[in-house]
């Protein structure tokens, strides 16, 4: 084989070069896979709600996934905020997230100084809601939510709806079902949901602006209609609003955000696990059964696109009700 100049020239940078490969590769130091270490999963509420059970639901499929545990620990207080304004002083390594969730972040820094912004929070994966829905007791009267209707129009103000709080979920659907059905009810706040149903079950209040969630956890109650794009697969029986004329489809929405400072490649591959476990086909039917829906809004152009949809309509209901001037 004839040697020339050009080839002497080619094998020497060909081993130039790879001797320069190996010296990197020799050089560089181990890169563990990530997670490492459990992950801290702090909820900003108490423990025992629909957040806390949504984590917990979490837990076990990211562990079997991932061979890490998730550590869920709680920074209740003034709704979330407490939690929230604190997000991006914690450090931002990859091995720390928070529960968020809607209405909350967006009206919270629009009724005062709440310490944080909603730009502030740093949105990896919305991934379920709880949706909106009428409930009543198993013995009411209202057998459809025709029955409602008519007796609300007939008796304006006397149909009286509990809910978990001012400015909640259920309180905006009031609303928006006032002004679409064309009637006017009376909402009465209870401090959480739990506190509406007792009311609702003791006869104080005609029906609840509620969850799916009363439902499946909760015997002698009905669903009138629910506020979700299809019928929920847990009540098949029971009509979406929209099926019967009422434009509604909202409800308690829950996602992960990280600290501000979590770098890049972190933010996309913890999003990527988050995605993972909520396409579990065991985990999505424990969501079902648990009255839950699951949506898949992940971080970048999805997350941030749903959630500016979201403000703006639940921005405008805030203010037809009054909560926001």
């Amino acid at each position: 084989m004839k040697t020339t100049r050009r080839s002497l020239v080619l094998t020497g940078a060909a081993l130039a070069l790879a001797a320069g490969i190996g010296m990197t590769a020799q050089s560089a130091p181990a890169q563990a896979e990530y997670p490492e270490k459990p992950i801290s999963y702090i909820i900003p509420f108490g423990p025992g709600g629909e957040s806390d059970i949504t984590a917990r639901m979490q837990q076990p499929f990211f562990k079997d996934k991932f061979n890490q545990d998730l550590v869920i620990s709680y920074k209740p207080g003034a709704g979330g905020a407490v939690g929230w304004s604190g997000l991006n002083s914690l450090k931002g390594d990859g091995y720390t997230m928070m529960g968020v969730n809607l209405p909350h972040i967006v009206l919270q820094p629009q009724q005062k100084d709440v310490g944080y912004k909603t730009e502030d929070i740093t949105m990896l994966y919305w991934f379920h809601y709880t949706p909106d829905a009428i409930v009543v007791t198993d013995d009411s009267p209202f057998k459809t939510l025709q029955d409602l209707i008519k007796f609300a129009k007939e008796n304006p103000g006397k149909l009286i709806f509990s809910g978990s709080g001012k400015g909640t979920a259920p309180h905006l659907a009031q609303v928006r079902f006032d002004k679409l059905a064309g009637v006017k009810t009376t909402y009465v706040p209870f401090k959480g949901t739990g506190a509406s149903v007792a009311a609702l079950m003791g006869k104080q209040v005609t029906a609840a602006m509620a969850f799916t969630t009363v439902a499946a956890n909760y015997e002698k109650t009905r669903l009138l209609a629910v506020a979700m794009e299809k019928r929920h697969p847990r009540f098949p029986d029971v009509p979406t609003f929209k099926e019967l004329g009422i434009d509604i489809v909202s409800g308690a929405y829950r996602g992960i955000a990280v600290p501000k400072s979590t770098p890049e490649p972190i933010r996309q591959k913890l999003t990527a696990m988050i995605k993972a476990v909520n396409e579990d086909p065991a985990f999505l039917k424990k969501m079902e059964e648990g009255g839950f829906a699951p949506v898949d809004y992940a971080y970048g152009k999805s997350a941030d696109d749903f959630l500016s949809s979201f403000a703006k309509d639940v921005t405008a209901a805030a203010k037809e009700a009054g909560m926001l001037k």
